[in-house]
This record gives C-alpha cells, structure tokens and sequence, in this order.
C-alpha cells in the first residue's frame, strides 16, 4: 500500500520498547486527536529503527504522526496497525524528530515476531 497519512495530537502514552526473540522490536504510543465534543485515542506503532523517533518526546506533547496503514490475518482474526514512519513535535520546539522529509514510507511490514496476540486482550469499549 503506497498511501501514507498523517494526524496531529497530544502524546497520550508512551510505552516501552518491546523486543521478541526474533529480535524485531516496537514500540507504541497514543495519541489524542480532537474531534469535536469526543476526542480520538489513536494509537501508533514505531517499528525497528524508527523507535528512536520516540526518544526525544513526552507525554504531553503536540505531535503531528506520518504514518501508513498496515493489517493481517492470524488464525481467522484480522489485525490493522498504524505503523508510524515520521514524527514531528510541535509542541515543545523539539523541532522535527524522526525521517528527513524526503525519505519514503517503509516498503514492507516485519511481521515475524514471536508473539501472538492474545485473544482475551480485546478492550474494545463498545
């Protein structure tokens, strides 16, 4: 998938690095996007390389997320994940944090960790 989009937001969460055995890592992070009288919790995953985008932000700041969709299929259930490739703070003058401007999307997506998601993880609130 060629398309790329991108959201501005405050930094909601900001978890830890999460490596698996494979040796892939992540790590992800929320932001709050206002739409109207209920904002948006989004929530972005930095993958590889990229996690050090997310170094030099906290909890707070105003964030504009360049990113592209990704999903796949595990034992009949679907996953879609939002795979952030450049991230600018707009917020504290931390100026812009990750990929020059000119650099591309990523052109794959590494699923091949060790970890399956876990059926009784599902918070959705509705």
């Amino acid at each position: 998938m060629a398309n790329s989009f991108e959201l501005t937001g405050t930094l909601k969460v900001l978890q830890d690095t999460q490596t698996f055995a494979s040796g892939f890592s992540k790590r992800e992070f929320v932001i709050e996007v206002p739409d109207g009288k209920y904002p948006q919790l989004i929530k972005f995953g930095a993958l590889k390389d990229k996690i050090g985008m997310l170094d030099s932000v906290s909890v707070g700041d105003e964030l504009t997320v360049t990113f592209d969709v990704r999903g796949r299929e595990y034992n009949g259930n679907y996953y879609v994940d939002l795979n952030a490739w450049k991230i600018s703070n707009s917020g504290s003058g931390g100026g812009d944090q990750g990929s020059a401007p000119d650099d591309p999307p990523p052109s794959s997506f590494d699923s091949s960790f060790d970890s399956e998601p876990d059926p009784s993880d599902d918070d959705i609130p509705f």
